[in-house]
């Protein structure tokens, strides 16, 4: 299905503020950018200008992922920092946990798993080997940690993993700048309700601009599967003023609701909540999409990455 790399919509804002896309490409004195070309375009690893030993990955341009070494549990894109509060939420703090990562870019919420939750079990999937080799070599994985690499397709790679495996499965696919329509359908998120142990989340980020066609059915295309439904992103994309990104949370548990809201109204760039009836409000009405009918993500307009 194409070549799989991630791209975000979001994550020219970090915490502090700074355009990521930019602030990146300054760089630290001295220290060079890496270069390389892998299946999904040109690679650049830019010395973060603020933190001594911290990258920002982008490809053909677009920033893709940031992370610290020295210090993992840094989250800095706004889209991770949310997916983060998921991680956060899944089980008691510190307690070890089995994650699938669908999508792998420099690693980073597999590192924050690991920084945050000692003793993890972890899987990426990445198809891009080329980038994964990138990433190994040049922002290597801490030893100690329990992260397994596999280099494939991500529904294949998914279906490999064990019935009830995971506490926390997080999709985070794209190829382009789009999710592939494989990855959108009732019959791939059976095979996540299939891996995700009962009480377990599922997280996916998501990227769409009005009329925001796609985002509503994906949250259709969930609540076959899933119960329990949460949505989080910027109020502007939830009103459809502009294009980007929102983390849907599934779970056939009662969601910590009240505690992700807490988290993403305090977040450096507050994000707004929709669960139960606002959730179903919003949908309004959308349908369900199979693996016969799916399509991949709207593409994004070309001013989202100036």
């Amino acid at each position: 299905m194409g070549r799989s790399r991630n791209k975000r919509y979001d994550e020219g804002r970090s915490d502090d503020g700074r355009d990521a896309g930019r602030g990146a490409r300054r760089g630290r004195a001295g220290v060079e950018p890496v270069v390389e070309t892998v299946d999904g375009g040109l690679a650049e690893l830019i010395p973060d200008r603020d933190r001594a030993r911290a990258w920002t990955l982008l490809i053909d341009g677009a920033p893709q992922s940031h992370v610290d070494l020295d210090d993992p549990a840094y989250l800095s894109f706004e889209y991770q920092r949310r997916l983060g509060h998921v991680i956060d939420l899944v089980a008691p703090p510190g307690k070890p946990v089995h994650a699938v990562h669908l999508g792998g870019g420099a690693f980073t919420l597999a590192r924050y798993t690991a920084a945050t939750r000692p003793r993890s079990t972890q899987q990426i999937v990445e198809r891009d080997a080329p980038l994964v080799q990138l990433v190994r070599r040049e922002l290597p994985l801490d030893p100690n940690a329990r992260i397994r690499v596999r280099s494939m397709d991500a529904r294949d790679g998914l279906a490999k993993v064990p019935d009830g495996w995971a506490d926390l499965v997080i999709a985070d696919v794209f190829s382009g700048a789009r999710t592939p329509a494989h990855l959108t359908s009732v019959e791939f998120l059976g095979d996540v309700r299939r891996v995700v142990k009962p009480g377990g989340l599922y997280a996916a980020n998501l990227a769409d601009g009005p009329p925001l066609a796609h985002l509503r059915g994906q949250i259709a295309t969930a609540a076959t599967v899933f119960p329990e439904l949460a949505l989080v992103a910027d109020p502007t994309v939830l009103r459809g003023k502009r294009f980007g990104n929102a983390v849907l949370v599934a779970s056939d548990h009662p969601l910590p609701v009240a505690e992700l809201t807490r988290r993403a109204a305090s977040d450096p760039h507050p994000g707004r909540v929709e669960h139960g009836k606002q959730l179903a409000d919003f949908t309004g009405g959308a349908l369900p999409v199979a693996d016969a009918a799916a399509v991949a993500s709207p593409a994004p307009p070309a001013s989202v990455f100036r």
